[in-house]
């Protein structure tokens, strides 16, 4: 089954009331309208993703539950579910993923890293300064593509004032990724959701292979 108004009235109502014993009573609720049509979206996009990357085999499913090691002083519950497509990873690395995430607000999806480290960052910045082929590919993807924006902070001054705004754009941030938000409920709610996100992955393709070519080159160091 789609996702449906149902489930965004539950995410609302289960972090308003923000108790266990709420939650416990409603947990068929929980089953029914958020988890199985996480379980369904992600079951259907995984070979879309697994296209891109053959060595996609992690897919996760965020607990409804927040981390409490994280969360001090903020409500049990979370008001979105998300869902990651990605490499299995040790704890130490930074692999980039694919995401999706729902709530009130609407629905998000792209890929990218949570965090990028300091090294994968220095790659990417070194791929991008050397005219490397696999950047040039990453460039054009999306300047071809109006969906998706760049995310990660940036420092507050350039580190490269002698390069284009274009390449500045990249090079200046703390971390990166590509995030395209959406309220077009119509779509959230119909089948033809996966279809629209597998495509719109498969445009910014070469922009996650750019982002892995930086972690695998922390990883032969």
């Amino acid at each position: 089954m789609p996702f449906s108004p149902r489930t965004l009235d539950f995410l609302f109502e289960n972090t308003l009331n923000d108790s266990k014993s709420w939650f416990n009573e409603h947990r068929n609720d929980y089953n029914e309208f958020v988890l199985a049509p996480f379980k369904e979206f992600t079951e259907a996009l995984t070979p879309a993703v697994k296209k891109i990357d053959e060595n996609i085999s992690q897919v996760k499913i965020s607990r409804i539950y927040r981390d409490a090691r994280y969360s001090k002083g903020k409500s049990i519950f979370r008001e979105n579910m998300w869902c990651t497509f990605g490499r299995c990873r040790d704890l130490y690395k930074a692999l980039p993923a694919f995401y999706f995430d729902i709530s009130g607000n609407g629905f998000e999806y792209g890929c990218g890293f949570y965090v990028a480290s300091s090294e994968t960052m220095n790659n990417m910045r070194s791929m991008i300064l050397s005219g490397s082929p696999h950047f040039a590919a990453a460039l054009e993807a999306y300047k071809n593509q109006d969906v998706f924006e760049l995310y990660g902070d940036k420092y507050k001054r350039s580190k490269y004032p002698d390069e284009s705004e274009e390449k500045c754009d990249w090079l200046n941030r703390k971390t990166i990724g590509l995030s395209a938000l959406s309220k077009d409920w119509e779509l959230l709610f119909s089948d033809r959701l996966y279809e629209k996100i597998a495509a719109d992955f498969a445009v910014i393709a070469p922009i996650y292979s750019f982002f892995l070519m930086a972690e695998e080159m922390s990883s032969d160091k």
